[in-house]
């Protein structure tokens, strides 16, 4: 699939404005998809003692989706928001890996990278281990994420608000190095929903 920059679409516009300016907090959500960390394992847990509280809050994700093993690998967050799973995966991967979140919200982003500085403090590093990039999940090209230069993509709850979920695909077996890993946790229906369900921004 040619990699055809890509511009804002309703759908986008829709997703960026309720987790940019309607959601402030858990809270506001109108759905209870999201997933307590007392389900996450022990280790992941621990991490999450470590990370600012305005992170924490403002997540919205709906599972862990985040293997353990990832020391010294080079780890992409699909729809990172603020960055949660961005900074658990930094403190697995250690001083030598790295993490890329993207996530097209600027006010999400705007939080994750406010706390950078701040968690690798928390985490003992001498220098950052991370990157937030402003970009689509559907054109990692534009944003310079290269061919074959990733060991695993994770996303939490995101490819389902994606209007091209083909396209997002086509994007990760892109960027995966040979051997390369997906791991996302994501809520599906296992039938059609109506047309006013699927476009009820509360739902996505």
């Amino acid at each position: 699939m040619p990699n055809v920059p890509l511009t804002d679409t309703i759908a986008h516009n829709d997703v960026k404005k309720y987790y940019g300016e309607v959601l402030q907090s858990k809270d506001d959500l109108k759905t209870s998809a999201c997933c307590p960390s007392e389900a996450m394992p022990r280790r992941l847990r621990e991490i999450i003692k470590d990370i600012e509280p305005e992170i924490i809050n403002r997540f919205y994700g709906c599972g862990s989706p985040i293997p353990q093993d990832l020391d010294g690998c080079t780890v992409l967050d699909l729809g990172c928001g603020t960055g949660r799973d961005v900074f658990i995966a930094s403190k697995l991967v250690g001083e030598t890996g790295q993490v890329i979140g993207v996530d097209m919200t600027p006010e999400q982003i705007e939080v994750a990278r406010k706390y950078t500085d701040a968690q690798m403090e928390r985490f003992g590093f001498k220098q950052s281990n991370v990157r937030f990039l402003d970009g689509f999940i559907e054109d990692l090209a534009t944003i310079g994420i290269e061919d074959n230069s990733v060991d695993v993509v994770i996303s939490n709850c995101v490819i389902n608000l994606s209007p091209d979920k083909r396209r997002v695909f086509s994007e990760i077996f892109r960027i995966l190095r040979p051997g390369g890993e997906l791991y996302f946790s994501d809520i599906f229906a296992d039938r059609r929903i109506p047309d006013s369900v699927a476009s009820d921004p509360s739902w996505k």
